[in-house]
């Protein structure tokens, strides 16, 4: 599961920020994916890194947006989009909904048996091998989300606007709980998350910390 880190240095509100719903992903999707790679380094920009960076898109960003645009939010400012949260209110219905409508364009584009480099092999793998949501975390807590800010758009309290925006919706839609992934190490992150109710629940196989809340 990708890392999310909407907090940065603590600044005052940031009153050229907006957020508005996006319910026209295809206008949106550039511009999701383009700051899902700027802050795909543990919240640093991953270009550079590799020779594929659009692969955390495809895994992380682009199909929540298109399977589900109305839990997504876009973060706006006077330059430009600067933020988003992307979600599914049913993890296990969305890992279906990806088999059929999501990898095999995606599998057809990056095909297991070419030359990757190390960082992107590990991402071809993962489109061709998705993670899998356990059973017992999907049913407390079937929603989950990622969140990504810009670092102009970090620090301004609009990760708690993007999040509280999402649990009003899932609790319109009868949703119990929701699930996201940290990095460990990411002390920032697991505090704010905490402070918004959020618990630590179980760690994943690669050492990514699941947190849990209910809605």
């Amino acid at each position: 599961m990708s890392r999310n880190d909407p907090v940065g240095p603590s600044r005052p509100a940031y009153s050229g920020c907006c957020a508005r719903p996006a319910p026209r992903h295809p206008a949106d999707r550039p511009a999701v994916e383009a700051i899902c790679i700027a802050t795909g380094d543990d919240g640093r920009d991953a270009r550079g890194l590799q020779a594929h960076p659009e692969l955390l898109a495809h895994l992380w960003a682009s199909p929540h947006l298109i399977a589900d645009p109305a839990l997504a939010t876009i973060v706006e400012d006077p330059h430009g989009p600067a933020g988003y949260l992307v979600a599914t209110a049913d993890t296990l219905d969305f890992e279906r909904w990806c088999e059929q409508h999501w990898w095999p364009a995606v599998r057809r584009q990056y095909p297991l048996d070419e030359a990757w480099g190390d960082r992107d092999r590990a991402l071809v793998e993962l489109v061709h091998a998705p993670e899998v949501s356990p059973a017992s975390l999907a049913a407390a807590y079937p929603a989950h989300l990622h969140i990504n800010l810009l670092p102009r758009a970090q620090g301004a309290g609009l990760g708690r606007v993007l999040i509280e925006r999402l649990l009003t919706q899932l609790r319109l839609r009868g949703v119990a709980g929701v699930h996201l992934g940290v990095s460990r190490t990411n002390a920032r992150a697991i505090g704010f998350y905490e402070h918004l109710g959020f618990e630590r629940h179980s760690v994943e196989a690669d050492g990514g910390l699941i947190m849990t809340r209910r809605v």
